[in-house]
């Protein structure tokens, strides 16, 4: 099984969305988990309903801190994915197994207001991750090697669809 981290700064909302999707859309073969440098303490209440409105599971969905995969004995992970400027450009942690390692800049929807915007915003994000994530699944090639992971990484990155909206 192929893990992925998605990191943004507060672990509430873009993260949140791209965990949810990768476990959702991996069947099995690739899953992912999240945090963030500065965890907020918990996901954003509509990055949950944007989830829940399209049938992802929002049960265990939690916000925490990126130290949590760096410890000794951590789960091991393939990749780490950044979706937010401010963490990409943060010193992170060494993380176990070094995996390979890429920016998917996303805007933050979780300032967005009113609250029927920041229903758009987010949902502008979900579906700008999930073609993302699908064509990283759809991508031809082994995934658990490091190099064609990374290729696929960039590649659905650089193809996909970028949000329309101000935070």
């Amino acid at each position: 099984m192929i893990r992925i981290l998605v990191l943004c700064t507060g672990n509430s909302a873009r993260s949140i969305l791209g965990e949810a999707l990768f476990s959702a859309l991996g069947k099995g073969v690739v899953t992912a988990v999240s945090a963030g440098s500065k965890p907020k303490g918990e996901p954003h209440r509509i990055a949950l309903e944007t989830l829940a409105r399209h049938g992802l599971p929002i049960e265990g969905l939690s916000s925490k801190s990126w130290d949590v995969f760096a410890e000794a004995g951590a789960p091991g992970i393939h990749g780490v994915i950044t979706v937010c400027d401010s963490a990409a450009s943060e010193a992170c942690p060494i993380w176990p197994g070094a995996p390979v390692q890429v920016h998917w800049g996303l805007p933050d929807p979780a300032y967005v207001r009113p609250d029927a915007a920041c229903r758009e915003a987010f949902e502008q994000v979900f579906q700008a991750l999930k073609a993302r994530i699908e064509a990283v699944l759809a991508f031809d090639g082994d995934l658990s090697d490091p190099a064609v992971l990374k290729a696929a990484l960039k590649a659905a990155h650089a193809g996909a669809p970028i949000p329309d909206f101000q935070p």
